[in-house]
């Protein structure tokens, strides 16, 4: 059996081969967004079921693909799906993809996900630029991750300042409204309680769901630079008579696809803009 380093520059090097150049930027999209693949020309596609040791995604909404392509001059890598630990991955697992991404290049990346509101402050349908988080889960995926000593990784600038400020720049200039938020990750797969979204209000949180904040803890252990942004599909248990229901979470996601295929192709364009990543 190969050592967890070992499988992320095996799977690297098979997605290299088959590349026509490095990406520099990478995207991971998260429930009912990955028709946001269509942004990129000259697109490549391997299914993660092809690459050595990529975790195949279960999950209705995650296609489970890496698209490689272009946007103007910038190559970009983008993870059309993810996996999570309410299937049963171990943290080391839930990053191997944006590990990957950070093998082939990229030192720039993207997280969007599909994720409740907690607050009365974001509505369904609306987009929130994450400007912390907070890691409830209960784990961390770098436990174990450093055989010698552990790192111990700075998290003040998770979510890179300079890549948020152009995001917002971004927003204004389409315009779409965007606003900052914090977003709470947690393990799933059952939606929160009435009491859990009180508790997550009072803690600061804006919006919930179950991704994102090991990948930002990998990624910025290996000195990547992450901007995260949430499209929200759903008001949070109790501040509402709906019922939660992945379905309905997946159809507003994908009609929300548009405004989020609009501020990533932005920022993108702003990225190649500034020279080299």
């Amino acid at each position: 059996m190969t050592a967890p380093r070992q499988d992320v520059a095996n799977a690297a090097s098979f997605v290299l081969a088959r590349l026509e150049s490095p990406p520099s930027v990478g995207i991971v999209l998260g429930s009912g967004l990955t028709q946001v693949t269509r942004l990129l020309e000259r697109r490549v596609e391997l299914k993660y079921a092809a690459i050595p040791g990529f975790p195949p995604t279960r999950v209705a909404g995650h296609q489970g693909s890496l698209h490689v392509g272009r946007v103007g001059t910038l190559s970009i890598a983008c993870l059309a799906g993810r996996v999570h630990g309410y299937e049963g991955h171990a943290p080391e697992r839930i990053v191997f993809g944006v590990r990957v991404l950070a093998a082939l290049g990229c030192r720039i990346v993207i997280l969007t996900n599909a994720a409740g509101a907690v607050t009365t402050e974001f509505r369904p349908g609306s987009l929130m630029l994450i400007a912390d988080h907070l890691n409830l889960t209960g784990n961390n995926p770098l436990i174990g991750w450093y055989e010698s000593s552990p790192r111990f990784v700075d998290m003040t600038n998770a979510y890179d300042a300079g890549l948020r400020q152009l995001a917002l720049d971004c927003a204004r200039s389409i315009p779409i409204e965007l606003r900052q938020g914090v977003y709470a990750g947690l393990v799933g797969p059952s939606y929160e309680t009435p009491a859990e979204i009180q508790m997550l209000a009072r803690l600061g949180a804006h919006a919930v769901g179950m991704s994102t904040v090991y990948e930002t803890i990998a990624l910025r252990d290996l000195g990547v630079r992450v901007v995260g942004i949430s499209c929200i599909t759903n008001a949070g248990a109790g501040t509402e008579s709906s019922v939660l229901d992945h379905g309905h979470v997946q159809q507003i996601a994908e009609r929300s696809g548009e405004k989020l295929e609009q501020l990533l192709v932005c920022i993108a364009r702003r990225i190649a803009e500034s020279g080299p990543v």
